[in-house]
């Protein structure tokens, strides 16, 4: 048969389920797999993987085959998943819009077949027309088989790496149609074989494209062993090595349309032992012993010494093949010397069938039908030794909503869920950034915040940098920028009330310890003195209408302070006037901090209604006294209108973290921050050079242990200490390791180290030229954009303008 029309020669009679009934009797349970990203297993995750699939196939079923089916196919990314508002967003949907790139589906179908013993004749026709009574009906054998499969896939899913689905009836209607019209897209075809010749080579036409085969078909193939896994000559350096699977460089990074397919006949144990014996017997016997066949006996007898050594051996035969197709015949040579070129680094060399055994291999790589391989078509080893050939990974994967970062492999939109709206994979959602100058911290920082804010959250930077300033003049509406300016506040008054009802008890508590972290920071308050301040609080409020201020509240207690105590019921142990006066004087009047809270009117209400809010504290980053108060107006201004609403989510960040971090009180008071946050829809970044910035104390591993969403970029002193203090496995370093930015040519990228509660993996950050002028934090790039701003008053504009000279 050279042109087969599938409408006429179906290969599935009915479906139940997952379950498919062939047209030649078998009965076909098929899964979809999703298996963990590339690059994020170490070398005991192959291993474990490994374990795995043993446990979970070794049990099947006399007769039954096992058909493992990876399909990559090229296609052009849709960006539909992307955003596609705002400005920065339609440019990231258009850079990436049309990138071509690798998807990978895995399949696993587990074969129940009429012919126990699976001794196939060499070419079986899969489309020869099979009797009614051939098609098996749900019987109890069947029944006891799909148990045996359920079971089998509860075992890898229970593994918690891998998770393997049903398939329901479209989906393997639609795999059916796919192969058969050669994944052709937009029309049905037929399948011609042996019509397109290229010298001596016939090739085998579905549609447009022309395809080929090279296979492992025999136990001779193999080198020496076979490995769980194997080093990852891309990213190993010589103080560190990266383990990708045996025979990974046959999948995702081949970069080819083509299939893998792995099948494994679980057939009769004894039988193909005594297969293996009677051959080195043969070969021990013959008359003219040449090298040849003293290297085919070392190959069996040490498959046979490998089974004999194993308690747990199961002899198996098995089945690799790759088929590769391409809409040019001449590029099918090239395809082929590429994964030739693969096979001889794992030290196996491949067949290549031709005419009708190529045929034979491309119609019987479908599920339905891949009992037909004979005993020639098939190698014969030991089941830990079949599943080393197995391909554990893919593509990385996207979260539904998230922050867009970019695939390690193709440079594709990835969307990852750093929020974790319903805590699968994290606790507490706050955040740390770790690099050293000049690495691109503040640019990451930026764009985490960008998507963050443009998704609805509400967003306040407390920044010593200046970093955040051009970005959010994109949003003019919706942005304010606070800047500290020596000797001046910053307008916040704690003590303003618009009226009465204002003054909760929640409000009254945040007033009273905003005060104690005033005038007895060093002292542990106890319960008695915070209940005399809110008494105090109250009293004033219900005797002072207007005005509030510290100082009105510094001049009320002032003026009261022979009866205040005695009139609110108050024992002076608890509540010293005299020391409260003398400190606080330093704040009110004309001391010297008095300043800070000289305000005519609050101007917290500029930041109610803003969803991006910029604190500039650069030109206090080195005093104390100055910084410390400055975070606590900050705080009481958050409490007072971000924090209002729980249910709006709000990220608070702390930028060039370490300067912050000098002062003892400062990061006890970023602590409040991070127990506070809990109770609210909200999280915490913080930005610091190195782990090392943090002190190494009891406050520090608090906030450390509340941060479960890491970002690292580049470090050239290493990350040993990261790795120590965060607790990061030997695959996390591995990971951190192999990071390499690139940027020079047409696809500049950086790339970083991301972990979110226990996943983890290297991602990049690339972004279109619009994206990276907005997130320009200095240099003469950035001073060029910003003289257009000033220009235009109009950042959209001045980004486009300066774009469109670069």
């Amino acid at each position: 048969m050279n042109k087969i029309n599938l409408l006429s020669y179906h290969p599935i009679v009915d479906i139940h389920e997952n379950v498919a009934f062939a047209n030649n009797g078998n009965v076909v349970v098929c899964y979809k797999g999703i298996l963990p990203e590339i690059y994020s297993l170490a070398e005991k995750d192959f291993e474990d993987i490994h374990g795995t699939w043993f446990q979970a196939v070794k049990s099947l079923p006399t007769g039954c085959v096992v058909h493992k089916q990876d399909i990559y196919l090229k296609q052009n990314y849709t960006a539909e998943q992307l955003p596609n508002k705002t400005f920065l967003e339609q440019a990231t949907h258009n850079h990436f819009k049309g990138r071509e790139f690798i998807k990978h589906q895995c399949y696993l179908f587990f074969i129940l077949t009429k012919n126990k013993a699976l001794n196939n004749s060499k070419y079986v026709n899969p489309f020869r027309k099979v009797s009614k009574n051939s098609i098996q009906e749900i019987d109890e054998h069947i029944n006891t088989f799909m148990g045996a499969v359920k079971d089998s896939v509860s075992f890898i899913n229970n593994s918690r790496k891998m998770e393997f689905t049903a398939l329901n009836a479209q989906e393997i209607h639609s795999l059916t149609d796919n192969y058969f019209n050669g994944f052709n897209t937009g029309f049905d075809t037929d399948i011609l074989l042996d019509t397109a010749q290229r010298g001596n080579k016939s090739k085998t036409n579905i549609g447009e494209h022309y395809f080929d085969v090279l296979a492992v078909n025999s136990e001779l193939c193999f080198g020496e062993s076979v490995q769980t896994s194997k080093t990852n000559e891309r990213f190993t350096s010589d103080d560190f090595v990266f383990h990708q699977g045996y025979i990974d460089s046959l999948g995702l990074t081949l970069n080819e349309n083509h299939i893998v397919n792995q099948i494994i006949y679980l057939d009769d144990k004894q039988k193909w032992r005594k297969q293996l014996d009677k051959k080195v017997e043969e070969l021990n016997k013959s008359s003219n012993f040449g090298s040849q066949n003293k290297v085919v006996l070392k190959k069996i007898q040490h498959i046979l010494d490998q089974i004999n050594a194993d308690d747990n051996a199961r002899v198996i035969r098995g089945h690799l093949n790759i088929m590769y197709w391409d809409r040019e015949v001449r590029n099918l040579d090239r395809i082929a010397s590429k994964i030739k070129a693969e096979f001889k680094e794992l030290d196996i060399v491949p067949y290549y069938p031709r005419g009708e055994e190529r045929k034979n291999y491309i119609l019987n790589s479908y599920c339905c039908f891949s009992s037909n391989f004979s005993n020639e078509d098939l190698y014969v080893t030991d089941l830990k030794h079949a599943l080393c050939l197995l391909i554990n990974n893919t593509n990385y994967k996207s979260d539904p909503t998230g922050v867009i970062f970019n695939d390690r492999e193709h440079n594709i939109p990835v969307l990852k869920d750093v929020w974790d709206e319903h805590k699968k994979r994290i606790k507490a959602r706050n955040f740390a950034i770790f690099a050293p100058t000049g690495e691109g911290k503040s640019f990451l920082a930026n764009n985490i915040l960008r998507q963050y804010f443009e998704s609805g959250v509400r967003l306040v930077i407390i920044d010593l940098g200046g970093s955040y300033t051009k970005f959010a003049k994109l949003y003019p509406e919706q942005y304010t920028v606070l800047r500290y300016e020596s000797g001046k506040n910053l307008g916040i008054n704690p003590f303003y009330i618009s009226n009465l009802n204002d003054l909760t008890p929640e409000r009254l508590e945040d007033l009273s310890v905003f005060l104690f972290e005033l005038f007895s920071s060093d002292l542990k308050v106890t319960k008695a003195q915070s209940v005399s301040v809110k008494k105090i609080l109250r009293h004033y409020y219900s005797q002072i209408s207007e005005g509030h201020s510290l100082n009105s509240f510094y001049e009320f207690i002032e003026t009261n302070q022979e009866q205040l105590l005695k009139q609110l019921k108050i024992h002076p142990d608890y509540f010293n006037i005299t020391n409260f006066l003398h400190i606080m004087s330093e704040y009110v009047g004309d001391g010297l901090y008095s300043f800070l809270f000289e305000v005519s009117e609050d101007q917290t209400y500029k930041i109610e209604d803003k969803r991006l809010i910029v604190f500039e504290l650069d030109e206090v980053k080195d005093n104390k006294e100055i910084l410390s108060v400055m975070l606590k107006l900050i705080k009481s201004a958050i409490q007072r209108t971000i924090w209002k609403n729980r249910a709006e989510k709000g990220i608070i960040l702390f930028d060039e973290f370490a300067k912050q971090l000098k002062f003892d009180n400062v990061l006890e008071s970023v602590e409040f921050y991070y127990q506070a946050i809990r109770k609210q829809n909200g999280a915490i970044g913080i930005i610091l050079q190195s782990i090392n910035q943090l002190p190494n104390n009891s406050t520090s591993a608090s906030i450390l242990e509340n941060t479960q969403v890491i970002y690292s970029l580049n470090n050239e002193k290493g990350y040993d200490e990261l790795q120590k203090r965060l607790s990061l496995s030997s695959h996390d370093l591995n990971q951190l390791k192999s990071i390499k930015n690139n940027l020079a040519g047409s696809r500049k990228y950086t790339e970083m180290f991301i972990k979110i509660g226990k996943e983890s993996n290297i991602f990049r950050l690339e972004v279109p030229k619009e994206v990276y002028a907005a997130y320009l934090t200095d240099g003469s790039e950035n001073e060029e954009i910003m003289k257009l701003y000033e220009q235009h008053q109009n950042m959209e504009k001045a980004i486009l303008e300066f774009t469109s000279k670069t």
